[in-house]
């Protein structure tokens, strides 16, 4: 009974903001960078001296997903691409997030200099990919999808893409919710086949011990149903409405001025007087409805589909309830290597266990202890610490024969 005035008190508070910005939020739903001459290639990648170019992607369902690639890297001398390596990025973020450091400190800049044909994907909705063949972002369709979807069509189509104009089987990096993509792929033949091997950057299927102050905050209020009910669909906190979310989530309850650790947990490594620099690329946009989904993984400790309610479940699934992914799915025959950390607040050692439990291989393991969720991606240190490791087991895999 004691959270119905909080929960009352939100909802007010929410729709107050709703009716002030909402002409601001619907400009900013027509508003993106125009990825053709100002996307990942052109203000990360070739201003550093690699080679890049920008390809458009179409799944299944009709979204166009722009996939950068570097086939080979700045000091190259035969000029020829290696094995191709395929880059995944997590919740608001886009293929920018793998070359926000320096050239000797970010993935996709290291993969390139050690002899990888490097391909970033970029999901539905974030800045750098092209919308839909008919919808606008200004349409609630736009917007009706989760890591469902992005697993089965957008990782599905940009795989595909990648596979067929290589020739070659493709290794496969993810981070996050990159890596829910992964898992839930995985269990496709169609897509799992096309896999050499996969680096899972903090692992996430199960959320049961998620320790975020920020995202059980969230839940608690329900703040993903009450954005679907009053109709926000679009979550971008880059907007006026997303800023005054997140305030409204923090407001009295926690200390939000490092936002990054409210959400995440501590990040031993990652360089804070970047975090200017980082704004400038990310958060992304998503959509509510996958944070609905997500946060129903949170409440039922389940790593399942869409959960659309029992009749809804009827049509979609044809079961009541929302069908789970089957990890023993994902075949034994597939090498897979994790990186996961102690400090991680999304990502725990114990959904980790769980996951590593129920796949019939056991995956190659690194832990660091002092590392939180970003620190995978951004730390400083992480050439050092992650990457040197994860490029020795791709190599340790055996290159594909044609390279």
């Amino acid at each position: 009974m004691g959270r119905a005035p909080a929960l009352l008190s939100f909802l007010l508070h929410i729709l107050f903001l709703l009716g002030r910005v909402r002409c601001s939020a619907v400009a900013a739903l027509g508003r993106r960078l125009p990825p053709s001459t100002d996307g990942v290639c052109a203000r990360l990648i070739r201003p550093l001296g690699y080679p890049c170019s920008e390809h458009a992607v179409e799944t299944e369902d009709g979204y166009i997903l722009s996939v950068q690639h570097i086939p080979y890297g700045r000091r190259a001398l035969a000029k020829k691409s290696g094995p191709p390596i395929f880059l995944q990025h997590g919740l608001f973020q886009g293929g920018d997030t793998w070359f926000m450091n320096s050239a000797e400190e970010s993935l996709g800049f290291i993969l390139a200099d050690s002899g990888f044909d490097v391909w970033v994907g970029n999901v539905r909705g974030t800045h750098w990919s092209y919308g839909h063949v008919t919808l606008s972002e200004n349409d609630k369709a736009f917007w009706d999808w989760s890591w469902q979807e992005l697993a089965q069509y957008d990782l599905l189509a940009m795989i595909g893409y990648v596979y067929s104009t290589t020739n070659s089987k493709i290794f496969y990096v993810g981070h996050s919710q990159g890596t829910i993509m992964a898992l839930a792929a995985f269990t496709m033949p169609n897509v799992v086949q096309m896999i050499e091997s996969a680096a899972l950057l903090c692992p996430i299927s199960y959320l049961d011990h998620i320790s975020s102050r920020f995202v059980l905050r969230a839940v608690g209020l329900h703040l993903d149903q009450l954005l679907l009910t009053i109709g926000i669909h679009q979550l971008n906190f880059r907007s006026n409405m997303g800023i005054q979310i997140l305030d409204s989530v923090c407001d009295g309850h926690m200390d939000c001025n490092n936002l990054l650790a409210a959400i995440t947990g501590e990040n031993c490594c990652f360089n804070g007087s970047r975090v200017n620099y980082y704004l400038e690329y990310e958060p992304h946009p998503s959509s509510t409805k996958n944070l609905n989904h997500l946060f129903q993984m949170i409440r039922t400790g389940t790593f399942a589909k869409y959960d659309y309610g029992w009749l809804r479940n009827l049509i979609h699934y044809g079961h009541l309830h929302a069908p789970a992914f089957d990890l023993s799915k994902i075949p034994d025959s597939l090498p897979i290597w994790m990186g996961y950390g102690g400090t991680d607040a999304l990502a725990d050692v114990a959904d980790v266990r769980r996951t590593i439990n129920e796949l019939r291989s056991k995956p190659e393991l690194l832990y660091i202890d002092k590392y939180g969720h970003i620190d995978f991606i951004l730390s400083v240190k992480a050439k050092d610490d992650v990457y040197g490791e994860l490029i020795r087991f791709f190599r340790s895999q055996g290159w594909p024969s044609s390279y």
